[in-house]
Formats: structure tokens, sequence, C-alpha cells
């Protein structure tokens, strides 16, 4: 027999005192946000926000782009982990300048962490820079950082129920990226229920299928992300 779950407990309106922010805070971001933007529309660079869990492949992804751009644009990068800076030093290896934001114990970049990292950065010399938050897939959602695009990326080995879990994070985002397409047959993920999924929450999101490890899809993820 199997036992379905008869009662659901949500929390009400100023219950959840651990993460609920208040408004003023995440105004305060929004609009530290809109002048981050207004910051890199003066120098005339795109800024993409990349965000989903840890092991996605969020930088392997970056790393890819970067390589296939860097001879068209002046890239940099802000990498936001919590301790190291072993992703800033993947994405610095090809050719890529890097900020590295370390947040301690925070679970998201902020507007102003990356109004302290744009500081650190020649403006003048850049086209175009990624922006890598930190691993998770319910802070960063409600924290714009003042970007043109932002990325969700998840990976088939996270689970078939990803998206109807964590669907809040999937309402911010201009293109989802599904990664591991290489393993889509031995994990038998149904990749079409994914991207249905995503359409339901989101439907104006663009969904691109990628194998970072074997290079497939990237010149898609750049193609909706209008870079040429």
């Amino acid at each position: 027999m199997v036992r379905c779950v008869s009662r659901i407990i949500e929390a009400e309106e100023g219950e959840t005192y651990d993460i609920e922010l208040a408004e003023d805070l995440l105004k305060a971001n929004r609009d530290l946000a809109r002048e981050n933007w207004a910051l890199l529309k003066k120098h005339g660079i795109q800024a993409i926000d990349v965000m989903g869990s840890v092991g996605t492949g969020k930088t392997s992804l970056i790393e890819q782009i970067v390589q296939k751009l860097r001879g068209k644009y002046r890239i940099a990068a802000i990498a936001g982990d919590l301790t190291t800076t072993i992703d800033a030093d993947l994405i610095a290896s090809h050719g890529a300048a890097v900020i590295q934001i370390n947040t301690g114990k925070e679970c998201h970049l902020d507007a102003n962490l990356v109004r302290k990292a744009l500081q650190k950065i020649d403006l003048r010399k850049v086209d175009l820079i990624f922006i890598e938050n930190v691993g998770n897939l319910i802070c960063p959602a409600e924290f714009p950082l003042g970007s043109d695009k932002r990325i969700v990326v998840i990976s088939l080995t996270e689970g078939p129920h990803l998206v109807i879990k964590h669907p809040f994070i999937f309402m911010e985002a201009d293109i989802v990226v599904i990664n591991k397409m290489d393993v889509a047959d031995a994990l038998g993920v149904n990749v079409d229920k994914l991207v249905s999924d995503v359409h339901r929450v989101n439907s104006n999101a663009r969904v691109v299928k990628v194998s970072c490890k074997m290079g497939t899809g990237i010149l898609d993820v750049i193609n909706a992300l209008d870079l040429k």
C-alpha cells in the first residue's frame, strides 16, 4: 500500500522568520541593481547572471562560451562562491579578467557585492561580463544584480522533479540551459518533460540543451544570448 501525504502545512505571511526578507531590503537591492545596469550600459557592456545549483556546470558553460567568444569580445567575469577561488581560476585560465567574491555564509550574490566587484574592473576595456552566482536554486532568484539576462543552468543528474520543486528561480530566467545531455540515455531522464515543466512555469524562457563535457549546444546558448 502506497501512502500519500494527507496534510501539507504552509507558512502564512510573516511566519517564516528565517527566510522572509524585509521588503525594504529587497527594494534596496533592486534599486542598486538598476544602478549597476545603468553603469554597465554607460560603458556599452552586456552582463549575464548565471545561476544554478552546485555541480550543474555553470563554470563549465562560462568557460565554453569564453573560449568561443574571446576573439570577438573583451570578456570579464565575477565569480561568486562561499570560500574558494576554484571557479574563478578556471575561468581566468581562458583569458578572461576575473574578480572573485567570497560570500562566507551567504547563499547568493547581491547588487551591492556586484557593485564592489565592478569597481575593481576597468569597464572601459570590457564588452561582456559573466556573473557566476553562488550555487543555489532558491536565494539568487530574489536578488537581481543589474544584468541584461539571467541564465539558470540545470543538469540531468538533479532528477526529474527539479523544476516543479524549485519554480521561482525559473520564473526569473531568460534562458534555461539543460546540461549533461551526454548522460541522458544512461539516466533515463525524460528531457521533454523537463522542458515542458520549464515552459509551464515560464512560457517566455528559452530552453537550450547542452553537454559542456562534449562541447555541444554551446553555440545555441550564444545565439540565445544574442551574442555573435
